[in-house]
């Protein structure tokens, strides 16, 4: 009956296989998981990838058609004073580079020997390779920055973008404050209806918005992009209040101990302690002001005023045959954005992650 102390420590066989099991489950889930993720990012990431390759590509290499992720060019000879394409082709068993100066029915083509063009030879148009280096074209960026005015357009954007997210932040920092920690009668009622407003399209009050803004003097100028945002929007302030309401309100009982009044409560205790809800909302805000096309649309007429979006829309509408310059300007917009995200990944996730725990 003697049993050492290690094997009367090791589990039995078939809780080791079980747990053999359960890891390994464990694992094909996290592996799969990770495929799938890995997948739909590609899915994401190509188009972009395509779009900056596309923007470093000149006129004639947008018009090959080339699925290249790298920028590239065929090389061409002349022929007979014309620039011709040149193929890496097969002539009895020998490889060799020749011209294409003429394609024939039947997905035939016919090739030339730039040392001997007189003597053609007619070959099958797939079976050959076309000769191709990497061109990549950095140029088109100032080019298409300054064909229009994108600098004054980028000028715009900022200024309607940061003035209105401190705006935004002021205005619905106050409002969440005031409905999640006072108290009064009907405080309820008023924040419903303010939900209310989510539900209500920008269309339906565009015309009288419009008629005020005109009569004012503001259409054609700045302010009606950034002073409405001054008054808070429901779903701002719906993010901030669900917030809120995780801070305990002993923190504000401490804080009226020591003498401070409901604003100084705001500003020292409950604002540092919401900073990730704060930069949740201001990267939706910056998001939102820099890609609006709808309301600049509507209350910018001269060229000067415009935002990067209306600008970008309207250089595609004038200049459609210059792809390259196009995506040169896209990729100039979408940096910015890109740019905020990764600065304040760490800090945006946190927000959201509690802000969702708080509205359930």
């Amino acid at each position: 009956m003697a049993t050492t102390t290690s094997q009367m420590r090791m589990p039995p066989a078939n809780v080791r296989s079980l747990r053999l099991g359960v890891r390994g489950y464990s694992l094909t889930i996290k592996a799969v998981t990770t495929l799938i993720l890995a997948a739909g990012a590609a899915f994401i990431i190509i188009p972009l990838l395509y779009m900056l390759s596309i923007s470093l590509r000149d006129r004639s290499q947008v018009r090959q058609g080339s699925l290249d992720l790298i920028p590239m060019r065929h090389v061409e000879v002349s022929i007979d004073g014309r620039e011709q394409p040149l193929y890496r082709v097969t002539v009895d068993g020998t490889v060799r580079e020749m011209a294409l100066v003429r394609r024939a029915p039947g997905g035939m083509g016919l090739f030339v020997d730039p040392a001997a063009p007189a003597q053609t030879y007619e070959l099958v148009l797939r079976e050959q390779s076309p000769v191709r280096v990497i061109a990549i074209h950095p140029e088109n960026y100032p080019e298409a920055l300054t064909v229009v005015p994108f600098g004054r357009y980028f000028f715009n954007t900022l200024l309607v973008t940061f003035v209105g997210m401190i705006g935004m932040l002021f205005s619905c920092s106050l409002v969440a404050y005031g409905f999640s920690r006072f108290r009064a009668r009907w405080l309820n009622v008023l924040f419903l209806v303010l939900l209310s407003t989510i539900m209500l399209p920008r269309q339906v009050t565009l015309l009288p918005v419009y008629v005020l803004y005109q009569n004012i003097g503001w259409v054609d100028t700045l302010l009606p992009l950034i002073v409405p945002q001054f008054f808070a929007n429901a779903y701002d302030v719906f993010l901030l209040r669900q917030f809120f309401m995780t801070i305990p309100l002993e923190l504000d009982d401490a804080a009226k101990l020591d003498g401070a009044s409901p604003l100084q409560t705001l500003l020292y205790v409950i604002i540092p302690m919401a900073r990730p809800a704060l930069v949740t909302v201001a990267v939706f805000h910056f998001l939102y002001a820099w890609n609006d096309f709808y309301e600049p649309l509507i209350f910018l007429h001269s060229r000067e005023n415009w935002t990067m979006a209306v600008g970008l829309q309207t250089f595609n509408a004038l200049y459609a045959v210059n792809t390259h310059l196009i995506m040169a300007a896209s990729v100039v917009m979408i940096i910015p954005p890109i740019i905020l995200f990764f600065l304040s990944q760490r800090i945006f996730m946190q927000g959201v992650v509690i802000t969702r725990m708080a509205e359930k």
